[in-house]
């Protein structure tokens, strides 16, 4: 009876090993266990080393343990991150590419996963926003350019950006005038002037992105350029530059002589 018994066990084990779904609970243990110590030295490493201990995968892997606390989430943030190019670039991805992807069993499925991804993309920019806003221009330059490119850079479509300077060339105002296609933004240098005059600005900054990572200005940037220029001028109001951002590079027309 007690073979039976012993031989009835041993078969249901083997059924349950069998059956789609489910495995031996040791099993599962080892698999979370597994995870949770991944997850932790993780954690160390970043607190005790910060960000530059960690690669792009593995911060991104940070990000992905909130919304797949009990699967493996390597592979997924991999696999962003070589689809999407960059770090940078996963997180900033237009919603639809990022909702349903998908490596193995642990995908991208919720609105909480791709609005998780979207908040850390979304604070990073505003940080670099906050460091350049009601401070003299000149004197954060760079800093200005890496906001600029980091909000530009890899947008799908053409974007119109003006920035509006005060009498000490301080940023008082960042706005999107204008988005475009893939390698045409309309741009109405009536509105330019207009918007200027409204925030009472001296001095405004152009910049527009090429999506297709060339910043090298067409012979329509030039003209629309010197109709701004011309717009701006008959009202006392000067334009510093014109930026175009392309990836990981940029032109600026003062710089070219083309101003």
């Amino acid at each position: 009876m007690a073979g039976r018994n012993s031989a009835k066990r041993s078969g249901d084990a083997e059924e349950a090993q069998r059956l789609p779904g489910l495995e031996p609970p040791s099993d599962v243990s080892v698999e979370e266990t597994h995870h949770k110590g991944h997850r932790q030295r993780l954690y160390t490493r970043f607190l005790d080393g910060g960000p530059d201990a960690l690669q792009d995968y593995e911060l991104l892997e940070m990000i992905l343990f909130a919304v797949n606390p009990r699967r493996d989430v390597k592979p997924l943030a991999k696999a962003l991150i070589r689809d999407f190019g960059d770090l940078w670039s996963v997180v900033n991805a237009p919603p639809p590419r990022l909702r349903g992807y998908c490596v193995g069993e642990v995908s991208l499925a919720s609105d909480k996963a791709v609005a998780m991804l979207r908040a850390v993309g979304a604070a990073a920019l505003r940080g670099m926003r906050q460091r350049v806003m009601d401070r003299p221009v000149l004197a954060n330059w760079q800093s200005l350019l890496d906001y600029c490119t980091a909000a530009m850079a890899h947008q799908p479509m053409e974007q119109f950006r003006l920035l509006f300077l005060d009498r000490k060339n301080k940023l008082i105002a960042d706005e999107v005038q204008q988005t475009g296609t893939v390698d045409h933004t309309p741009v109405y240098p009536r509105e330019v002037v207009r918007r200027a005059l409204e925030l009472s600005a001296s001095a405004i900054i152009l910049v527009h992105n090429h999506p297709s990572g060339d910043p090298t200005p067409s012979r329509a940037d030039v003209e629309m350029t010197k109709e701004i220029l011309r717009a701006a001028h008959s009202l006392g109001i000067a334009v510093h530059d014109h930026i175009i951002v392309g990836k990981g590079k940029h032109v600026s027309f003062k710089a070219q002589g083309l101003l």
